[in-house]
């Protein structure tokens, strides 16, 4: 019997930083761009980084990703989805 070996998918090297809204960050988020969650891009719950940090359906994840121009950082935001069957 093989023993699966487990990796954290959040250490890789090409992984930004993800970090979960919390639900008064995800209103501030949703009323300053006047926008509904399903405006959002999307990741799937089933994602290995979503699964990593314990994002649920319905959930708000912030992506900070290094730029390497002009300015430090760069954020993005994914809403949590169930996949269709």
């Amino acid at each position: 019997m093989t023993k699966k070996k487990s990796i954290d998918v959040l250490l890789h090297k090409f992984v930004p930083r993800h970090l979960l809204l919390t639900k008064e960050e995800s209103l501030e988020l949703l009323e300053k761009y006047q926008i509904e969650v399903t405006d959002l891009p999307q990741v799937f719950e089933k994602d290995p980084v979503a699964i990593a940090i314990g994002a649920k359906e319905g959930d708000i994840v912030r992506i900070i990703r290094d730029s390497y121009t002009t300015v430090s950082h760069m954020d993005y935001y994914r809403y949590v989805k169930k996949e269709k069957a």
